[in-house]
């Protein structure tokens, strides 16, 4: 394919949009504003140079915190620009910087609606996080001689198969980029199998993400609701279809467990799910003073608050593992020093959990019945579960660095 071909099909696609934002919309209302910026219409004013990261969710945007920082930092006189894909993305940019930041949407990649964007503006530099190739904008700032670098580069080997299918389109893209920092020795390898040139491996920002200072305080009094005495198992992001092995798993062991879905528009259905397996909750927004005892799960209902359920938690699952979803962030877990337990399904963040593995900081399911038997395991040795909390802190503590490798790298290009 090539990038004329590309386009066609995006303009082909075009009057479906409404129609898909629409029905998003109907499940999460957010999708139903800003569409202008989606097809490049903006009003904001623009005062200073601009510094544009683009983070597509809530997972990009959270890595991006101590990189938003640095760049604050040494740079005082540059206006940072967060464009987002998602309302959930959208709305951790505001719980996370407020005002110091501006944040729209990223338009389509649709060469009027990228042109737009760039001519309204005119970043100095542009930082695409992880794994974002849209390849009219990519053309479009290499026309324009706007530095454009892809930072906490990841590509699994489902994605790097799904490129490769793009052939030239993918390889011109990601060698009209002016700098790439993978992860990890495997995604660079990956990346320049498919043509990709100039990369070097900054590890992970996900590392460098410091809990917020009041999370321990805020898990502390969390907890006290929970009940100090009870044993708290924390299923931490999961996807569609989890739930109910989770629920399975924990069934009749005495625990008080905590299942945070990973997208907020599943939270009624997981409710659901919970009321159907047969167990006692409580959501946490309606969560005003300590439970009764007869509480078996608590639903976690709440954006924000996941350092919060780390730290009140004893150990923890992360979810978008046990099913074929890749996996979802164990690091987090990791820096707030909570045993973990993580299933098979992890090339979202497969050198982190083979290091964590490896570390005895995290310990891998296969199954739910593997599930049960190793929450039951924790369950019976605090001994076991204090070494591992140790272990994780070490493991976090041990792999920062990435902003301070990225920061080098983003000023041989912004000055």
């Amino acid at each position: 394919m090539n990038r004329l071909s590309y386009s066609l099909l995006l303009y082909l696609a075009l009057p479906f949009v409404p129609v898909k934002l629409l029905w998003r919309g109907s499940k999460q209302p957010d999708y139903l504003k800003h569409w202008g910026e989606r097809f490049g219409f903006y009003k904001m004013p623009v005062n200073k140079p601009v510094i544009w990261l683009h983070c597509v969710s809530v997972g990009e945007t959270r890595a991006a915190v101590p990189l938003v920082k640095e760049l604050q930092q040494q740079y005082p006189n540059h206006q940072i620009l967060i464009s987002h894909t998602t309302p959930t993305g959208r709305e951790a940019s505001e719980a996370l910087f407020g005002d110091k930041v501006q944040r729209v949407y990223l338009p389509y990649d649709l060469p009027f609606a990228v042109n737009h964007f760039l001519s309204h503006f005119k970043p100095a530099i542009g930082l695409l996080m992880e794994t974002e190739l849209w390849f009219n904008l990519i053309a479009a700032c290499k026309r324009r001689e706007i530095p454009l670098l892809l930072l906490n580069a990841r590509l699994s080997e489902k994605s790097a198969k799904g490129y490769a299918k793009l052939g030239k389109l993918a390889a011109e893209g990601l060698q009209s980029l002016d700098a790439i920092a993978a992860q990890t020795a495997d995604d660079f390898a990956r990346l320049q199998v498919l043509g990709a040139n100039n990369i070097s491996v900054a590890g992970n920002l996900k590392f460098d993400v410091k809990p917020p200072a009041d999370s321990v305080d805020k898990g502390l009094q969390l907890r006290k609701l929970l009940g100090p005495e009870r044993t708290v198992f924390l299923a931490a992001s999961t996807r569609d279809g989890e739930e109910k092995h989770i629920l399975e798993a924990v069934k009749g062991l005495g625990l008080l467990t905590i299942i945070v879905p990973r997208h907020p528009q599943r939270f009624n259905e997981v409710e659901g799910i919970i009321q159907n397996a047969g167990f006692t909750y409580q959501r946490r927004s309606n969560l005003t003073g300590p439970i009764d005892n007869n509480i078996q799960v608590i639903l976690g209902d709440s954006m924000g608050e996941l350092f919060t359920y780390y730290a009140a938690c004893d150990f923890t699952f992360i979810g978008g593992s046990l099913l074929e979803y890749g996996g979802q962030n164990l690091i987090e877990a990791a820096s707030m020093g909570k045993p973990i337990l993580i299933g098979m399904h992890t090339y979202n963040f497969a050198d982190a959990t083979k290091n964590a593995v490896e570390a005895e900081a995290a310990i891998r399911i296969k199954d739910t019945e593997e599930l049960r038997d190793r929450i039951q395991y924790l369950l019976n040795n605090p001994q076991k579960r204090e070494k591992m909390q140790q272990v994780a802190l070490r493991f976090s503590e041990t792999s920062t660095g990435a902003t301070l490798r990225m920061m080098k790298l983003i000023k041989t290009f912004l000055h």
